[in-house]
């Protein structure tokens, strides 16, 4: 048995809980794991891309004991573009 943390982003705030699940179990089992104790409706289970510690990773991945497997949600805005725009507004208060 091995010990993971599944954490999703969600709109409210990040949902976590704790899994112990068998050596060979993969992302998507401890997904479907985690689905039913975070409920159904706080995240796009089904489609939304997955990783470990801040890196993507297939569903098919094997974490390690200790993992932390994410449910990550997609950006509702490009980080290049709001940082570009954070810039120009910074550059005209200065002018």
């Amino acid at each position: 048995m091995k010990h993971c943390t599944v954490s999703c982003d969600t709109p409210t705030g990040v949902l976590e809980c704790e899994l112990d699940l068998p050596d060979d179990a993969t992302i998507d089992a401890a997904i479907t794991a985690a689905r039913g104790r975070l409920g159904e409706d706080r995240a796009d289970w089904e489609c939304a891309a997955t990783g470990v510690f801040g890196r993507v990773q297939p569903r098919s991945h094997v974490p390690l004991d200790g993992d932390r497997i994410e449910l990550y949600r997609p950006l509702t805005i490009d980080p290049r573009a709001s940082r570009r725009l954070r810039a120009q507004l910074g550059a005209d208060k200065r002018s």
